[in-house]
């Protein structure tokens, strides 16, 4: 056979005859031949790789969002290259060369709030990028808005249709924008719903269960204490419940919990955590989508803005607030 019908096979070209196709792919089968991608990716100018930065894969929001970018990847003949970079400017920028160098095609920047870190670098100028929540306008990035509100005032409303007034609110670490927005997505709420905002009821966390812990003893010191927390993300939310249960209040009977993120151990705790979903599965799909349109002419046509709708999950770690009398005799 000539090396491009050979070349067409391996390519998957449609123009080739599927008998003859078999034929080398057998013979390619039987003597364990393998590509160079490299050597490919020199000539077409495409890797057919896309980079994937998460910031912490510890956390059990990222996983999901691995798998789901992975599967829809694989679905399209692209392979992934993975970085997670804890937090740490340092790693964000090691990841970076390192995807340049394999020539990705693209990159998906799933880290809420390290995004400045290369809106300038000079490395990226070529490569399309897709952010969460906030991108440079440069002509070449994508983002994917998140519709924070639309959840968080649903949670809100749940809450004050079940009898709650005093509903507290745990935020992540300020210093990241997507923390910023969903404590003001909680604050727009509370005005829209005519609630009466406590400043002692908005505590500044870490996204860590460990700051859930922290940031719900601290609501416990307030004299007149929230009947209901809600907190902007999943992790939080375990935290609170821990702490609820190490203060010998009980969820939701004490103290209602809303979380955020909808992460898988969330339908499994005790009780099962009332929620607002960020679907990470949608989230993964719109950030490949973002970046194939941006490579690959016959794709959906290019779009700068992507939403993504939040939405409130019912469980069973919120009721109507006890009865003053009630909530005094648990907390003897």
């Amino acid at each position: 056979m000539s090396t491009a019908t050979v070349s067409r096979t391996l390519n998957r070209a449609s123009t080739v005859d599927p008998k003859l196709a078999r034929r080398v792919l057998n013979v390619v089968q039987r003597t364990g031949f393998y590509p160079n991608v490299q050597a490919r990716a020199l000539v077409s100018g495409r890797s057919r790789i896309f980079g994937l930065i998460v910031s912490e894969i510890t956390n059990p929001f990222f996983p999901e969002i691995v798998q789901s970018f992975e599967n829809i990847a694989v679905a399209h003949n692209y392979e992934i290259l993975l970085s997670s970079t804890v937090h740490d400017p340092e790693r964000m920028r090691l990841a970076v060369r390192r995807m340049v160098e394999r020539r990705v095609d693209g990159i998906a920047v799933m880290t809420f709030g390290m995004e400045e870190a290369l809106a300038t670098d000079p490395q990226l100028r070529r490569i399309p990028l897709v952010f969460v929540d906030q991108s440079p306008d440069d002509g070449r990035s994508s983002h994917i808005q998140i519709d924070y509100l639309f959840g968080i005032r649903q949670a809100v409303s749940h809450l004050v249709d079940l009898g709650h007034e005093r509903i507290a609110f745990i935020s992540g670490p300020l210093n990241l924008p997507s923390a910023v927005e969903r404590r003001t997505a909680f604050v727009t709420a509370l005005r829209q719903l005519r609630l009466k905002r406590d400043r002692q009821l908005v505590i500044e966390g870490d996204h860590t269960m460990e700051g859930g812990m922290a940031a719900f003893s601290k609501l416990c010191q307030i004299t007149d204490k929230p009947t209901a927390v809600v907190c902007s993300n999943d992790m939080t939310a375990i935290g609170v419940v821990r702490q609820a249960y190490e203060t010998k209040l009980r969820v939701p009977e004490d103290i209602s919990v809303v979380g955020f993120d909808d992460i898988r151990f969330s339908r499994f705790m005790v009780p099962p955590l009332t929620t607002i979903q960020m679907s990470q599965a949608r989230l993964a799909e719109l950030a490949f989508r973002a970046l194939l349109s941006s490579v690959d002419p016959k794709a959906e046509p290019r779009s700068d803005e992507h939403k993504l709708r939040t939405e409130l999950i019912q469980r069973r770690s919120t009721a109507p607030p006890a009865s003053p009398r009630a909530r005094a005799q648990s907390a003897r």
